[in-house]
């Protein structure tokens, strides 16, 4: 019998084995940001209640109709030096003529996905910076942030590499608009 020669796995290629590998308790999140792993505990009801709030304004008054999911794993591009960012958005929307979450894999490439949301917990760097670098960076279009600590809504658009060109902030209590698909004014007088 012969022994086969494998070739060594790189550090990246562990990193993201391992992490693929975690089970994360109950209610947990586990994403790889930057080849780094990070698992948050679940979020209070105030983070869900801004959740809530827009994801309903979405689907009643978004100029198409579109398709929602709390806990979709994306798939994004990174660093050379690292694996895929796997990112779980608090709120990722796409159009419901695409049906992008139907059939998905528990980690899905993010093409065809119109916006992710992010309210910001107990450790809002990550929100404001890492998240941010992997969105622009993935491609995808609109990135809305809810900045609890700042009592402000971002919404960040026209990416280019690991940032994106077009940033509008507004204090809580000021209506921010989305541009299309959605084409509506967010109000955000219930933040307040």
């Amino acid at each position: 019998m012969t022994a086969m020669a494998h070739e060594p796995l790189t550090q990246a290629e562990v990193l993201l084995e391992g992490f693929l590998a975690l089970d994360t308790p109950e209610g947990f999140r586990a994403e790889l940001i930057e080849g780094e792993i990070v698992v948050t505990p679940p979020p209070d009801g105030e983070h869900e209640k801004y959740i809530s709030r827009i994801v309903r304004q979405v689907i009643k008054r978004s100029r198409i109709e579109m398709d929602f999911s709390g806990n979709k794993g994306l798939r994004l591009r990174s660093g050379e030096a690292f694996p895929k960012n796997h990112v779980v958005p608090d709120a990722t929307l796409a159009p419901l003529e695409r049906d992008l979450f139907g059939g998905a894999d528990s980690w899905m490439p993010c093409d065809g996905v119109a916006m992710v949301l992010e309210v910001t917990s107990t450790k809002p760097k990550a929100d404001r910076e890492a998240k941010r670098r992997c969105y622009a960076s993935g491609g995808i279009p609109l990135y809305l942030l809810v900045d609890r600590e700042a009592a402000s809504v971002t919404l960040l658009s026209d990416p280019e590499r690991d940032d994106y060109r077009e940033i509008c902030t507004r204090p809580f209590g000021k209506p921010l608009a989305l541009p299309e698909p959605f084409a509506f004014d967010l109000e955000t007088a219930d933040f307040l």
